[in-house]
């Protein structure tokens, strides 16, 4: 029978309490990312059910019963009909069954009221829902959503470029190291400070150059815009542009190539996937963005029409996440059509940035350049 080997005196590790640590990390993570899965989903049921309830909201019905009134009933004096209007009117949008009853006809579907609310909420030409005579074109908001965000890129584009090619290409070491975090501060800068600048400094100087300028406009709100997304371009852009290889430098510069033309004809077209990816992220961004244009924008929704205000960067406009501010400040009563409209909003807001960050993925992947 063998003797057991004697004690060596080595250390050994308690393998059943790292065992345990990695349990508890692990499901410390996952609880983590279930809750930030969950809160996602959450949120989007949210916007789904209350997009739903604001389109088959009676309301619907009762405008597309009052607009097919003479298709109804032609063989009605326009007297009666204006009266049995009148009387439709009356009804509260909630008790169209029990009111149509009492007239003897029947009101349209839900459906019908659906659809017919989809299409003006696609066709019309002006957004008043908190007004009597109510009018639900997003299409108002959305044009001065991107107006804003087109000024945005003309001020954000070529700078953030610029900035990440100085300081990829042209910066010393230390000047980079000392920028970059810089630059990163100003994108720390609170909205509502660009809002007040935009407002109280921008538009008073413009003012002076350009005396049609309105005290709440577009330009300067996309001005202002531009310079608060220029950090996002620069810091993802410079990333892109570093992350070329330096081989392909070294053999543009061997072939007699100058460094700008390394740069315009090498370098760029290398970072292309990842600077696009940067300004479509800085474009959902400025889409996003609630201060700056609430404050120096306006509150004032431009309607569709030939005089071409909606594209009027002087006049003042009011942007998707503009509206939805009134709204949530308490100007229109709880649960009334007029709230609802602001699901129908931040609907069609997070369906416009789900595109852009779609179109963003699919063209990293597509156009990305691999090196080994």
């Amino acid at each position: 029978m063998t003797e057991p080997l004697p004690s060596t005196g080595l250390w050994q590790p308690n393998r059943r309490r790292s065992r345990l640590v990695e349990r508890l990390v692990r499901a410390v993570c996952f609880t983590f990312a279930a809750i930030s899965i969950l809160t996602t989903l959450g949120i989007i049921l949210t916007l789904i059910f209350e997009t739903f309830d604001f389109f088959f909201d009676p309301f619907f019905r009762q405008a597309l019963w009052l607009e097919r009134l003479p298709q109804l009933l032609p063989e009605v004096s326009e007297a009666q009909r204006q009266a049995l209007a009148e009387q439709i009117q009356a009804l509260q949008p909630k008790q169209l069954g029990s009111g149509a009853e009492a007239l003897g006809l029947r009101p349209p579907s839900p459906v019908a009221g659906f659809f017919y609310a989809l299409g003006r909420f696609f066709t019309d030409t002006r957004w008043t829902p908190l007004f009597k005579s109510a009018d639900f074109g997003i299409f108002v908001l959305v044009s001065a959503t991107l107006l804003t965000t087109a000024i945005a890129l003309l001020v954000a584009i070529p700078l953030g470029l610029l900035i990440a090619i100085t300081l990829s290409e042209y910066a010393a070491p230390a000047l980079r190291q000392t920028l970059k975090p810089v630059l990163e501060l100003i994108a720390g800068v609170p909205s509502v400070v660009f809002g007040y600048f935009a407002l109280l400094t921008v538009t008073p100087f413009l003012q002076r150059l350009i005396p049609a300028l309105q005290v709440f406009n577009a330009l300067s709100a996309g001005l202002v815009l531009g310079v608060s997304i220029v950090p996002l371009v620069a810091s993802l852009s410079e990333d892109a542009i570093s992350a070329v290889p330096q081989d392909l430098r070294h053999a543009a510069l061997a072939m007699g190539a100058t460094k700008r033309e390394t740069i315009q004809a090498v370098v760029l077209p290398a970072a292309l996937s990842g600077i696009v990816a940067a300004i479509i992220l800085a474009m959902s961004r400025a889409i996003g963005e609630t201060m700056i244009v609430t404050l120096a924008g306006g509150q004032n929704p431009q309607p569709i029409d030939g005089n071409l205000n909606f594209i009027n960067p002087l006049q003042p406009v009011m942007t998707m996440t503009a509206f939805i501010v009134q709204v949530s400040l308490g100007d229109a009563p709880f649960g009334s059509l007029a709230y609802k409209t602001i699901f129908a909003v931040g609907m069609s807001l997070f369906l416009i940035t789900l595109s852009l960050n779609i179109v963003s993925y699919w063209f990293v992947r597509r156009f990305r350049e691999k090196y080994e």
